[in-house]
């Protein structure tokens, strides 16, 4: 009886054993997890990253080799920690933090150990790695900023996060991803896809060749090349005009949409991010946090647009048939409201028309023209929504749907968001700053210069984007689909008449071009700050919107200065500056130019923090720049000149 239980016992264990072996063998073979698996290596492959092409083919980001020691815990083996840490330069205390974060993160999975060495510590450290078993080295590239232009356009790569490797299965730890610009958005298509090889080992750790026969390793796929919207030329040009000042600069081509620059001032070199200095340099860009240089101002910055919103109360105005173009208003010098007065430049009595009114900049005009949209049916609330929903079609108040990660909203009130402050009666003289482009009003530059590009357009505009080809790919629709504005085309004609004489004979007279016909309109917009908890007013911001020329238009342009006096001051000479260049190629107004370089902002800036009194009078406030750094930024401009001849 005994020897018949040991016989079945023996039969039922040896049963189980051959179940289970085919169960893992057999069934299970096809859901083998080689990346799970610990007895086979996984080695990666990486890709270059895809080239950065400017419109004209001049090319902004290549690749650099770059090295980075790699490390699996568990397979490291006692060694001299002293040799190890001299020829990594790093110490002992970093070696042991380093070596912690690996082995916190994957005992058994590689981790980047001292990333990004140069070729020649490479060169060094290679012929002595067989010591340090564990370790190994890992070819990768890193970025090569061929220019010192576009910071923010380009943006930069850094290592991913925990948050980003438990989103995306495709990142390991050390791998680096692109965190802003054209880097982050078009990160799918430049990384390009990591090729892998699977090593097999033995029970000793050591590598015996490639897992059955490499049938399943894979290459790399290089990332695609991708030209960008940008104008290098332009774009270095821009950036020259606004150094010492801070804002945005938007340029646009009208019948693409196309971004010819983006400006953000102040900026800085993209290349102090790339390499082992990344992270020292990122948190100083970061942790400016007056300047604010990693702030892209042009995208992200929100103002009162100022009187260049006078143009849209204009449109709809028309649109509505609460006015016409020769219709007068008389001004006194601004407009009363009770004991509240609107002061602008005309003279006392001065009637205007529309055009007359947009190339005076007139406040009486234009609060009359806006109680009459919001007063149209005898319903203030009803009139707003309305007003609110013309503006809306320009892109104005929400995303763009541009191609670039940051962005603000900015903001078109409706009667919703009136109801927290007049809950119950709502009259259109509650809300009249809106009239002249202040109050509620916010825009962001990008979203004026693409209303300049509609207006040039006479009544349509195509989504701002930065990415112009895509290498074996066609550009997304929304990009070359129009979008057309609530305003009738013939509307249009006397408001583009009224932004050229602004140019011929009225607020940006000073600013013109010979043989170009620009149609603009400046703007000051009143600027305040919190200090120690009182509200202090500062220096206006000065701000311009243009497109040029009147028919047919090639560029459309939005410059903010952030504390810059008024519109024709400092914005108004940069977007003239910047037309004549783009379309011209080259400068005939140097007496502009000249004042701009010569002319900082920077005493301005300094103000809040310096304990100085604010007073808004040119003669004490206006600072001209040591004659070093004007003849520095001279300098700059020859250099430039003569790479661009």
């Amino acid at each position: 009886m005994r020897q018949f239980l040991l016989f079945i016992s023996i039969i039922f264990v040896g049963v189980l054993f051959i179940s289970r072996l085919f169960y893992l063998q057999v069934y299970k073979a096809s859901t083998h997890n080689l990346y799970e698996d610990n007895a086979i290596r996984k080695v990666y492959d990486y890709p270059k990253r895809g080239f950065v092409y400017d419109r004209n083919g001049e090319l902004l980001v290549a690749n650099q080799p770059s090295y980075d020691v790699m490390v699996i815990p568990r397979e490291v083996k006692p060694l001299d920690t002293l040799e190890f840490c001299n020829l990594l330069k790093i110490s002992k205390e970093q070696f042991i933090s380093k070596f912690n974060k690996a082995y916190n993160y994957s005992p058994r999975l590689p981790s980047p150990f001292v990333p990004q060495l140069s070729k020649e510590d490479y060169a060094i450290l290679q012929e002595k790695m067989r010591k340090f078993e564990g370790f190994y080295i890992q070819k990768r590239s890193l970025r090569y900023y061929q220019t010192t232009i576009g910071a923010n356009v380009l943006g930069d790569i850094g290592e991913v996060n925990n948050a980003i490797i438990n989103k995306d299965p495709y990142y390991k730890m050390g791998d680096l991803i692109g965190k802003q610009g054209v880097e982050a958005s078009y990160e799918d298509i430049l990384r390009g896809v990591k090729g892998i090889k699977f090593i097999q080992k033995d029970r000793f750790n050591r590598n015996i060749g490639p897992y059955k026969g490499g049938i399943f390793d894979t290459l790399p796929k290089q990332g695609k090349d991708v030209a960008i919207t940008i104008d290098a030329q332009l774009q270095a040009y821009g950036e020259l005009l606004m150094k010492n000042k801070r804002g945005g600069v938007i340029a646009i081509e009208p019948s693409s949409g196309e971004i010819l620059a983006m400006v953000a001032a102040p900026t800085y070199d993209p290349n102090i991010l790339v390499g082992r200095g990344r992270s020292k340099n990122f948190t100083m860009l970061y942790n400016d946090s007056i300047a604010k240089p990693l702030f892209n101002r042009s995208l992200q910055g929100v103002y009162e647009p100022g009187s260049p919103f006078k143009l849209m109360n204009a449109l709809i105005a028309l649109q509505e048939g609460v006015i016409t173009p020769n219709e007068t208003v008389t001004c006194y010098k601004g407009y009363r409201y009770g004991n509240r007065i609107m002061k602008c430049h005309c003279n006392y009595g001065t009637r205007n028309d529309l055009i007359d009114g947009i190339q005076r900049s007139c406040n009486a005009y234009f609060a009359t023209t806006y109680r009459k949209i919001l007063d149209k049916n005898g319903s203030a609330s009803d009139g707003i929504n309305n007003w609110s929903k013309h503006a809306k079609s320009f892109g104005l108040g929400d995303f763009l749907g541009y191609d670039l990660k940051v962005g603000q909203k900015g903001r078109i009130p409706d009667r919703d968001y009136y109801k927290r402050i007049y809950p119950n009666t709502f009259y259109s003289t509650y809300t009249i700053s809106n009239a002249i482009g202040q109050g509620e009003v916010a825009t962001t530059p990008i979203q004026l210069a693409n209303m300049a590009a509609a207006i040039a357009n006479r009544g349509y505009f195509y989504t701002p984007h930065i990415v112009k080809k895509i290498e074996g790919e066609t550009l997304p629709e929304q990009f070359t689909t129009p979008k057309y504005t609530s305003i009738d085309r013939k509307h249009f004609e006397p408001v583009i008449e009224g932004m050229l004489q602004v140019y011929k004979k009225g607020t940006a007279s000073s600013l013109q071009i010979k043989d170009i016909d620009i149609c603009g309109k400046t703007g000051t917009v009143e600027n305040f700050a919190i200090i120690d908890s009182v509200k202090t007013q500062l220096t206006d911001h000065s701000i311009f919107l243009a497109f040029a020329p009147k028919n047919n238009p090639k560029i459309a342009i939005a410059v903010f200065v952030e504390n810059g006096y008024w519109g024709s001051r400092f914005a108004g000479k940069v977007a003239s500056l910047m037309i004549e260049k783009h379309i011209k190629g080259y400068i005939t107004r140097t007496d502009l130019e000249d004042w701009l370089l010569k002319h900082s902002l920077e005493n301005e800036y300094a103000k809040p923090y310096s304990g100085q009194p604010f007073k808004i009078n040119e003669q004490t406030t206006l600072q001209i720049v040591e004659e070093q750094e004007h003849l520095k930024l001279k300098e700059q401009l020859k250099a430039f000149k003569k790479i661009e001849n």
